[in-house]
């Protein structure tokens, strides 16, 4: 699995012009799901997730994680994290996963963020054209792919 992690000061993700999911201050998270990817990616992505210290403590050092704030996570299915772009210029999505793996990882991922975290995770809609819309905070952007954690 790959994140996009996004410090946000507000983010949101609209389907055919209704809002679906908004949070203020906290986290935006764009979430790739690849073939072979486990509830085990899940866990330590989702730990790894509400544990990032990248948010500001009184001295202005990123020291602080969102849990630590109070902060809340929108989390957006993201298919096109997983494109390969090594062969011309349209990019291969070979890598991703079909929604019968996806959409259970997508949402094992999104109730495990809220589980950590003690409040719920807003969420885009799996499959759905959305329209998302943020402040990057900093900007602070991390890319995390639970394949290369070891």
């Amino acid at each position: 699995m790959r994140l996009v992690i996004q410090r946000v000061s507000e983010a949101s993700v609209s389907v055919d012009g209704e809002i679906i999911g908004a949070v203020g201050r906290g986290l935006m998270v764009l979430v790739g799901v690849e073939h072979g990817d486990t509830e085990a990616d899940v866990d330590w992505l989702a730990a790894k997730t509400v544990a990032l210290r990248i948010f500001e403590d009184e001295a202005g050092v990123m020291n602080r994680s969102v849990a630590d704030i109070g902060g809340q996570v929108l989390a957006v299915s993201q298919f096109t994290l997983t494109a390969s772009t090594r062969k011309g210029n349209r990019p291969s999505y070979i890598r991703a996963a079909g929604h019968d793996v996806a959409v259970p990882l997508y949402e094992a991922y999104c109730r495990k963020v809220g589980e950590l975290l003690g409040r719920n995770t807003e969420r885009g809609r799996f499959g759905a054209d959305m329209k998302v819309a943020l402040v990057n905070d900093g900007p602070v952007t991390i890319i995390i792919d639970s394949r290369l954690r070891e």
